[in-house]
């Protein structure tokens, strides 16, 4: 447990000092840039499945009515 208050104030002092490099700055925004974008996929991709799939299901041939499309049979 000390170890990581330590680490945390060693870190936030490396910040305050502007000690960081441009390469770090860099890779730190380009993970942090990723990770928000990652989330936002994954809501997309949770919500608009299903609705994808319907389009693209209505947008075919034979073209089904939207109850024969959503019925199991």
């Amino acid at each position: 447990m000390a170890e990581m208050a330590s680490g945390a104030a060693e870190k936030g002092k490396a910040l305050a000092d502007g000690s960081e490099s441009a390469a770090e700055s860099a890779a730190r925004r380009a993970r942090e840039w990723t990770t928000w974008a990652m989330k936002k996929a994954k809501v997309v991709a949770h919500y608009g499945f299903i609705p994808f799939v319907i389009l693209i299901g209505m947008n075919s041939e034979p073209k089904p009515r939207l109850a024969q499309l959503l019925s199991p049979i």
